[in-house]
């Protein structure tokens, strides 16, 4: 029997010729990555084993984006004792306020993450960099200390589940509105530490950023990782950022998986995920009218100047509504010196919305847009639990950039096709 791209590029790392679904194995790992909430336990963990050298100071990332630019003491504590780290052993790729982004843009745009790499990251949405063909996903913070120290990671591989992709978007369609359809269809639990691999004559109408989108949220169907093939649409990517060598993994004709999943991109409307499980998806043209107080456009999800440029285009000669809070978030540095220089922020500005400096805070309900009580928020992030994003009695619904820009404008969620 044949392998599947992760199991194939989890045998290279571990050194095997095959390797077959529930089989442990150690392999040896091309990144690990930790941010500033996760950072500081992994780092207690690694003074606390004894470990006194890193495995390879090019090899280890550190982002300070969670609750950075720090809102209180205890986050600046918890950024100085990631500072004080990177300092002692030198970590190259240590990223803070001012060049810092959020980790899951950021490493993809640094070129820190290829195809055929096997990367770790003390942070659920490791597995974004799914997009480009890599093994990608989130431990805990006691593994992420084990990986700076020894560089190596054990695993039982995961069985895997085949999504085939057809057809093309219609217009307002995204990524975003491919994975919540997909997380609709098969639960939060539909792919528990399961590959999900997407592939299928469809791949070469979706983006980079939309299979940034896609892998991103992998994770919310409970999967292991999310994996995509490797196209000419990757590649121009990765030679742009990539000054290393890297290797391109396909899936075997004869690979073994537990499920197939057809999805007809011209199938797929504009979706949303209800309160208050990422499952909760279906159409918004099915939703009543839900009157909202805040809109979030941005994260590791929905972050990127594909993202922007939507959300813009919608939101341009226009106000977002009165008394509905509109906070953009551009993921890097970067993306928000491109927004600045195609007039992107000029436009969220004109019509009334916030735009800050790349943070992960109003996703995890940290900061810079934490929910009142009884208070809604429409969202391009990954996740809207009970208490997601504030109180616990406020209301979280995720869409793509384009549903959020036009609720934005509205005042309640709406289809971006109904403005």
């Amino acid at each position: 029997m044949g392998m599947t791209m992760t199991q194939k590029i989890l045998a290279k790392h571990a050194g095997l010729d095959t390797v077959k679904a529930g089989q442990l194995i150690k392999v040896k790992l091309d990144m690990v990555l930790g941010n500033d909430i996760t950072s500081p336990v992994a780092i207690r963990e690694f003074y606390s084993y004894g470990f006194d050298k890193v495995f390879d100071e090019n090899k280890i990332a550190l982002v300070m984006d969670h609750f950075a630019p720090n809102k209180d003491i205890k986050s600046a504590e918890q950024c100085k004792v990631c500072r004080t780290f990177a300092g002692k052993f030198n970590i190259k790729n240590y990223f803070d306020v001012g060049d810092m982004g959020i980790e899951h843009a950021l490493l993809p745009e640094k070129g820190l993450v290829a195809s055929g790499e096997c990367i770790i990251g003390a942070d659920s949405h490791t597995c974004t960099y799914g997009a480009v063909g890599a093994f990608s996903t989130g431990v805990g913070s006691t593994d992420m200390a084990a990986g700076m120290a020894t560089g190596e990671a054990w695993f039982k591989v995961p069985s895997a589940i085949k999504v085939n992709l057809t057809g093309n978007f219609n217009k307002y369609v995204s990524g975003k509105d491919v994975i919540l359809y997909l997380i609709g269809m098969i639960g939060v639990d539909g792919a528990l530490y399961k590959s999900l691999e997407f592939g299928g004559d469809g791949l070469k109408n979706l983006t980079i950023d939309d299979r940034f989108s896609i892998a991103n949220m992998a994770i919310e169907a409970g999967a292991k990782n999310g994996i995509f093939e490797v196209d000419d649409i990757t590649l121009d990517y990765l030679n742009d950022r990539v000054n290393r060598s890297f290797e391109i993994f396909s899936p075997d004709a004869d690979a073994e998986y537990e499920r197939v999943i057809d999805i007809n991109l011209s199938k797929i409307k504009p979706m949303v995920a209800l309160p208050f499980l990422p499952e909760n998806a279906k159409p918004i043209s099915e939703c009543e009218k839900v009157k909202i107080d805040q809109v979030i456009i941005g994260s590791c999800t929905n972050g990127r100047i594909s993202d922007l440029a939507i959300a813009a285009e919608i939101l341009k000669g226009k106000k977002v509504a009165k008394n509905v809070r509109t906070i953009i978030i551009p993921a890097t540095q970067q993306i928000y010196k491109e927004a600045i220089r195609l007039g992107y922020i000029e436009t969220f500005i004109d019509a009334g919305c916030a735009v800050s400096t790349p943070t992960c805070g109003a996703c995890l309900g940290g900061h810079m847009g934490v929910l009142a009580s009884g208070e809604r928020a429409v969202s391009t992030t990954n996740r809207n639990f009970v208490g997601r994003m504030g109180h616990t009695e406020s209301e979280v619904y995720l869409t793509s950039p384009a549903s959020a820009a036009a609720s934005a404008v509205k005042g309640e969620l709406c289809s971006p096709d109904t403005l």
